[in-house]
């Protein structure tokens, strides 16, 4: 498989794998090879000093691979001081790569001396670099070298008696035998060889690094937030891209209502398509999710006949039935090609992703084990998007509908209830003025706690934003609204300066608060109440009390008991139990209640909705 990586998008490319495309990558890449073309020299040199008859006993010699290593400090040097390394540069490093095994050969034992591991270097740096068409380029640009340095030592140098014109040069050797034909075209087969080697491996690694490369692209279009038709949306997009295909059609079932869902994304020519949602009818599962061969296949029309390869979910290559099948399909879609990959999610759904008209060189089996890996890992994650969409749509009724109980049970019957009295009170003032103050008076009362309890209702369908840092000032704002609204006499008091509490453990901290002064207000008839929190190095201890008429108990019961005995603040028991927390239940019937939550701090809290 082969690719262009983009920022948007995953373009196929005709032909093999391009150079990386990040700039910070490229420059790692030519740091590494800059440190092993350094380390290479020095090895050579320590070489040198064991054996010096590699090269002769002229202080030159030490000369040349000086020179070498300073060429690869100064790429080093210029690397990391360059933002970034421009092709010019790379193209010029390597040609010196490519010339100096060449060189250093003529004054070594021959190019088949302990010296080889410089050819070996360029090849290598070659195939990291780029791929197999740059690394067979490099050999070749070698062997050209050895045959060039080969004429001119056995026509040119030979003629001159075999003698370096420069007295510094005069401790070399060259071994004249090493070049000749017969032995240097062994050595070309060698270096050609390898560099097909080299370059076919690197090229099957950058095909690996561009398969996970367009897999890690595609899974990062998976957002929740696009939603189900906006994920299909950015997925088909990226398929289209990468096989410059003409349409992507997702068809899909439902399996416990037999309903059918078609989506398509067109080309847009050159501009990006929306995902629309087709008509659909009960005759179209048969047209596009029955009777088709494998998990995944490939299709073409070769004149009168259907060309078609497909494979199992194992990979294996299946029989491929007649051609019906297909015609059926180009009876509704006009296509020459397509790829066809099936997918199941957990049981629920069924379908297929139809790639029409799609481009692409390479063998067709290894492609259509790509797209196979790929929607393994891809379909998952659509999947959750899916069943998180209707958990939030599951969730979003849910609210709804409490909402609409509350407001039916509470508001909307003290409403009439309050109606029912006017019209009676509206009645009696004809007759009995006196009673009409009085009356309104309570009336007065009943609006005021409908109020309050509309309040409250609102209050615990907003969401909670609170973390650590803001706990103690959200808290101590409820309380003091809790007291200017009802007229109950309440305070917050902590010993905590600063505190490091989860974030669960501080919603549900103050939602228990919120559900505790609310029992407070509704029941409790006090006239105080205190709301105090409390740390040490083991736990978290949240203590609400007030002095109002308490429980119908006497006693300290903990959450087990009070569940055994069917009593207690039930919403804030199930908090409670989300924190991992206990909670202790103090009542005095006439004097108060005491509630206390205790919270370890290396508890784990549940994620239970």
């Amino acid at each position: 498989m082969n690719w262009i990586l983009q920022p948007d998008t995953n373009l196929r490319f005709f032909g093999r794998p391009q150079p990386p495309a990040d700039p910070s990558e490229i420059r790692r890449i030519e740091r590494w090879l800059a440190t092993a073309r350094v380390f290479l020299a020095l090895s050579a040199l320590a070489a040198i000093y064991m054996d010096p008859t590699q090269l002769g006993h002229a202080p030159v010699a030490y000369g040349l691979l000086g020179i070498y290593l300073i060429h690869g400090v100064m790429v080093i040097t210029l690397l990391r001081r360059r933002q970034q390394s421009t092709m010019a540069f790379r193209l010029l490093v390597h040609g010196a790569d490519i010339v100096w095994p060449a060189f250093i050969s003529v004054f070594a034992e021959g190019p088949r001396s302990p010296f080889f591991l410089f050819f070996f270097f360029v090849l290598a740096a070659a195939a990291y670099r780029w791929g197999l068409w740059e690394t067979l380029s490099t050999a070749a640009a070698e062997v050209a070298l050895l045959w060039i340095e080969s004429f001119v030592l056995l026509r040119v140098w030979a003629t001159q008696g075999k003698r370096l014109p420069w007295h510094g040069l005069a401790g070399l050797q060259i071994n004249v035998t090493e070049f000749e034909p017969k032995r240097l075209f062994m050595l070309s087969v060698y270096l050609l060889v390898m560099g097909l080697l080299l370059g076919y491996l690197a090229e099957q690694q950058r095909r690996l690094r561009a398969e996970k490369a367009a897999v890690t692209s595609m899974l990062a279009k998976v957002r929740v937030e696009a939603g189900l038709t906006g994920t299909l949306q950015q997925i088909c997009r990226q398929v289209q891209g990468m096989y410059a295909a003409s349409r992507v059609l997702v068809a899909s079932q439902e399996i416990h209502s037999r309903r059918i869902f078609l989506g398509e994304l067109r080309d847009g020519d050159g501009a990006p398509s929306d995902f629309t949602w087709l008509n659909s009818s009960p005759r179209d599962a048969n047209r596009y999710l029955e009777d088709f061969p494998g998990e995944v296949f490939y299709a073409a029309r070769n004149r009168d006949r259907w060309s078609l390869t497909a494979l199992d979910s194992e990979g294996n290559q299946v029989a491929a039935p007649s051609g019906e099948p297909l015609a059926r399909l180009q009876e509704r879609q006009s296509f020459r090609s397509l790829i066809a990959i099936s997918f199941v999610f957990g049981g629920e759904w069924r379908g297929r992703i139809f790639v029409f008209d799609p481009s692409w060189k390479g063998d067709t089996q290894e492609e259509l084990r790509f797209l196979l890996d790929l929607f393994r890992q891809v379909g998952p994650a659509i999947y959750n998007v899916y069943l998180l969409h209707r958990l939030r749509r599951r969730a979003g009724a849910a609210e709804r509908a409490r909402v609409a109980r509350e407001l039916h049970d509470g508001a909307v019957q003290s409403l009439i209830a309050v109606e029912m009295q006017v019209d009676v009170l509206r009645r009696q003032a004809e007759t009995s003025p006196e009673v009409v103050g009085s009356e309104l008076g309570r009336i007065q009362g009943l609006l005021r706690e409908e109020v309050l309890k509309l309040r409250e209702l609102m209050q615990q369908m907003k969401s909670i934003d609170v973390d650590s840092r803001r706990f103690l000032s959200v808290v101590r704002d409820a309380v003091e609204r809790f007291e200017r609204e009802t007229g109950i006499s309440a305070r917050f008091v902590t010993d905590a300066e600063k505190l490091e509490m989860p974030d669960k453990v501080c919603r549900e901290f103050l939602r228990i608060v919120q559900e505790g002064l609310v029992n407070v207000r509704k029941h409790s008839k006090a006239r105080h109440a205190l709301v105090r929190l409390s740390t040490n190095s083991t736990e978290w201890c949240l203590t609400l009390e007030d002095d109002g008429k308490g429980f119908p108990f006497s006693g300290r019961l903990s959450q087990d008991e009070l569940d055994q005995m069917g009593k207690g603040p039930t919403i804030i028991k199930e908090r409670v139990r989300l924190i991992e927390g206990g909670l202790t239940v103090e009542s005095n019937p006439g004097l108060g209640t005491r509630l206390e939550i205790k919270v370890p701090r290396d508890g784990e809290s549940s994620d239970e909705l």
